[in-house]
């Protein structure tokens, strides 16, 4: 199909309604529109989203909106007026499934608990995302991103001695989203094969942390001991690290096993000694001497530059990559031959985002608005049964906020 009539997604004909603020259920349900599904974003007014205000440096948008918010239906909903309620209960009863993250008992208080609303509507994949997953005794604690990550080690794996660090992106936030997204889809593909599901259904952000710690909980749970965290380096892995050049860059080289590692020494450092030295023979060995390793490529990769050394480490068949900030990654040459940034539309304008990983043969994602807040309001409701009127005098009633708001 031509780029005017796009193929239908893998997900065309679900809809999904969201409760949701920030980044974690934001990306789950923006994964969802990326692969066809409909997706209706419920926002309190008159302010929505409190990601839409996190900045304006996107011509006035929120950097965090703009990025996992494309492809959405803004509606404008005051949970807490009398009618409000029983206007979302009214397009939960024409949805697939429900996703919210709302604050730890906040859900339950609108009457949106996932357990009644499993019972109020069956057919519905209901779905939460919380903090610290119920019955335990963090499970009442708010919940970000910086704060799930140091609770869960991550911060203390990440940085240097005695400075641990978050790691820049959200990666609580976003992992807890495709996790999420990746539990609605299996929900929604077991009940279309006729299976019976349990549910509802719960990602936590502590939960998905932890699973992120595996190998450093593993290797601590069985030796007794915490690693070190080591910057740009691993402490599972040497020589594996990143390396001044004589140009003035920063070059990553890494080895996984000890064939590469010999490959390293003779091909790229031209140190055959190394590579038949005893010291260095498996990769433990090296760990244990990683300082000197470390000390060795360094001194080779300050009398070379960059283009020299990653041309000899590709001929070698040694892993390595440049070391690059957010805008040199805005004009990298491999983004750019391989077309994966996309003009989207947006309240203020066209801006730019790039396409969602998944590659899928003879489609492509659909990359839908950002919508301004409460742009859907009345389509969205009118879709959903609400007659002209009806929805006339939900407005003048401040259902969907306050006149003029």
């Amino acid at each position: 199909m031509d780029s005017d009539h796009p193929a239908p997604g893998p997900l065309s004909g679900v809809t999904v309604v969201t409760l949701e603020q920030a980044v974690s259920a934001p990306m789950c349900t923006r994964t969802l529109a990326d692969f066809g599904a409909r997706v209706i974003k419920i926002e309190n007014p008159p302010v929505g989203d409190f990601a839409r205000a996190y900045d304006d440096v996107v011509h006035g948008l929120g950097a965090h909106f703009v990025w996992v918010n494309r492809g959405k239906e803004s509606v404008t909903l005051d949970l807490k007026h009398p009618d409000g309620p029983a206007v979302l209960d009214r397009l939960l009863a024409t949805a697939d499934a429900f996703v919210s993250n709302l604050a730890p008992g906040a859900a339950a208080a609108l009457g949106l608990g996932a357990a009644e609303l499993s019972t109020r509507h069956p057919h519905l994949v209901v779905l939460e995302i919380d903090g610290y997953g119920p019955g335990g005794p963090l499970s009442h604690k708010r919940a970000y991103d910086l704060l799930i990550q140091a609770e869960s080690g991550v911060c203390a794996v990440t940085g240097h001695p005695d400075a641990p660090a978050k790691p820049g992106p959200p990666v609580a936030d976003v992992c807890s989203g495709l996790y999420a997204a990746l539990t609605i889809m299996a929900m929604l593909f077991a009940r279309r094969g006729g299976a019976s599901v349990p549910g509802p259904a719960a990602v936590s952000l502590f939960d998905t942390a932890a699973e992120l710690m595996g190998y450093a909980l593993t290797y601590s749970r069985y030796t007794g001991v915490d690693q070190t965290p080591l910057g740009m380096s691993s402490p599972a892995v040497a020589p594996y690290g990143a390396y001044p050049t004589a140009d003035g860059h920063t070059v990553v080289l890494g080895t996984t096993n000890d064939r590469e590692w010999r490959r390293l020494a003779r091909d790229l450092l031209g140190r055959p000694d190394l590579a038949d030295d005893d010291r260095y023979a498996s990769n433990a060995d090296r760990v244990h001497h990683r300082a000197d390793l470390d000390t060795a490529i360094a001194k080779w990769t300050s009398q070379h530059t960059l283009s020299e050394i990653q041309s000899a480490a590709d001929a070698a068949g040694i892993g390595n990559s440049r070391y690059n900030t957010p805008t040199d990654v805005i004009a990298h040459p491999h983004l750019t031959a391989r077309d994966r940034w996309r003009s989207i539309d947006s309240p203020v304008g066209p801006v730019t985002a790039l396409l969602p990983p998944p590659v899928i043969a003879g489609w492509t994602p659909p990359m839908g608005a950002i919508p301004a807040l409460g742009e859907h309001t009345e389509t969205v409701l009118a879709a959903a049964g609400f007659d002209t009127e009806e929805i006339a005098d939900l407005r003048r009633r401040g259902v969907f906020g306050a006149l003029g708001s």
